[in-house]
């Protein structure tokens, strides 16, 4: 790819060669993966459609995270990046690539489960950047089990505390912050609509973020605050590797997309880009699907 504007065939576009099995501890790094995914390192070209925002995105050292990092910074914006302390090595590329775009990168470690370090971030955002008017939830937990009874309630708790509970805590700081303009983006998936047998609690999750963000959007539109969604579907990123898929089923992960291939999170970032924008402006409530033709209702 040359950039993300570059007329490509889909099917071959950010094609990967197949991956190895392959197993990290949670949560993952980006460094280990294999193949390494495509953030937009070298693709993703900015025309100033953030100009002056400022952003706070979870989630945000590798995968779809680090994909809008380096998308909202060379579209203009500041950035309070959160992820965890494990994460550091990939959190720092991410701020030296935000830095070379020209913009403020923040580096926050911590867990998003912990409310008190979540909410948290708010303040960090709002006295590091000035002001806050983007907030992007995309950190997520998930683990594969074969069977029900094999979710301790430990693990069942984290992904909710991860997925839902963070999300809540972290929007409710905000928006005392947020001014008319501003855009709250949550992150869904494909699993909300088809749930894997495997990803009964992960699925949950998906399906409850869609429900919060549908119903907040109508109570903050009034104010101004637009709120909407990112659903994907099967797209290559350490949490598949760091316990996401069985191992075994890694070297043909996304292989069910009509594409025949799974998504790069580069290709996630312009839907993230589109909402935060004010193009976008009359969009508000919507669950964006980027599945690579996995229906959707």
């Amino acid at each position: 790819m040359t950039d993300q504007y570059t007329f490509t065939n889909p099917v071959e576009q950010y094609r990967m060669p197949e991956p190895d099995e392959q197993y990290q501890d949670g949560p993952g790094l980006d460094r280990e993966l294999r193949p390494k995914a495509d953030h937009g390192e070298k693709s993703y070209r900015g025309t100033g459609r953030l100009g002056g925002r400022r952003a706070l995105i979870t989630g945000a050292d590798s995968g779809i995270g680090r994909a809008v990092a380096i998308a909202f910074a060379r579209e203009g914006a500041d950035l309070v990046l959160s992820y965890l302390p494990e994460e550091q090595p990939d959190a720092d590329e991410v701020a030296r690539l935000v830095t070379e775009a020209g913009r403020r990168a923040v580096l926050a470690p911590g867990d998003v489960a912990d409310e008190k370090f979540a909410r948290g971030l708010v303040r960090t955002a709002v006295r590091e950047l000035g002001g806050l008017d983007l907030v992007v939830n995309v950190a997520g937990r998930q683990q594969t089990e074969e069977k029900l009874e094999d979710i301790t309630s430990d693990s069942f708790d984290l992904t909710m505390r991860t997925n839902i509970h963070a999300m809540f805590w972290i929007v409710q700081e905000a928006l005392p912050h947020l001014p008319a303009g501003s855009a709250i983006i949550n992150t869904s998936s494909v699993q909300a609509y088809s749930p894997s047998p495997t990803l009964v609690d992960y699925a949950t999750t998906k399906a409850a973020i869609n429900t919060f963000s549908k119903a907040l959007a109508q109570q903050l539109a009034p104010r101004g605050i637009r709120v909407n969604v990112v659903a994907p579907g099967p797209v290559w990123t350490p949490l598949q590797a760091a316990g996401g898929q069985p191992p075994q089923k890694l070297p043909e992960f996304g292989q069910q997309t009509p594409l025949g291939r799974p998504g790069q999170p580069a290709e996630l970032a312009p839907a993230y880009v589109y909402l935060a924008s004010a193009e976008s402006g009359f969009t508000v409530g919507e669950t964006l699907t980027v599945t690579g033709g996995m229906p959707t209702p």
